[in-house]
């Protein structure tokens, strides 16, 4: 789906972050609102070898996994007028051409009672994508996202910052993979910072 497609005939657009977009979006938006997607789970499956990581040693970033009975929480940014082609562009480079992410439309479920879903924009790397990592225990995931750095930072921070995302926004939901892969991660930093 190209970005002409997706703006066409609309004068305003959501868009679903479930990684880094929900405490760093980079780009102007009208409101955005805490909730969640329905049939995806958010896994730490994709390679990254420009923001967190590098060709040597790519990082590991989020993406999201069909899984019928799963949910997934972010951040939804509603974008309008000029906004709408702005972040559009910027998120085309920072997702597409760098990540490799595919888009694709999902009913996002603001969080609350009594909200009407509204349709969003979400990005996803595929199992087709060179990038593409896939599984691996907590352990491997969090040794690898410990030593990892790319041009926008480490790796950890990522990992720290969307953990944190997640007890301050969504407190009632417990992410098992990502909390046993922070706590995987940490015990190396821990480990490593005690052999220096």
């Amino acid at each position: 789906m190209k970005p002409q497609d997706i703006i066409a005939g609309k004068s305003s657009l959501w868009i679903f972050g479930y990684g880094s977009l929900v405490w760093k979006p980079d780009f102007k938006y009208k409101r955005s609102e805490v909730g969640y997607i329905e049939g995806y789970k958010r896994r730490f499956w994709h390679g990254d070898n420009f923001h967190r990581g590098n060709d040597e040693s790519p990082g590991r970033v989020v993406t999201l996994i069909e899984d019928d009975d799963a949910t997934t929480w972010g951040v939804a940014f509603e974008v309008s007028g000029s906004q709408l082609k702005e972040s559009l562009k910027y998120l085309n480079v920072r997702e597409t051409v760098r990540g490799g992410y595919i888009t694709k439309m999902v009913d996002f479920f603001p969080h609350g009672e009594d909200r009407s879903p509204v349709q969003a924009l979400v990005y996803i790397a595929t199992a087709d994508n060179p990038l593409f990592l896939g599984p691996a225990s907590p352990e491997e995931i969090g040794a690898q996202i410990a030593v990892c750095r790319g041009k926008t930072g480490h790796n950890l921070e990522y990992l720290l910052r969307l953990a944190e995302f997640m007890r301050s926004s969504c407190p009632h939901v417990e992410d098992h993979h990502l909390f046993a892969i922070e706590t995987a991660a940490l015990t190396v930093v821990s480990y490593l910072l005690a052999a220096q």
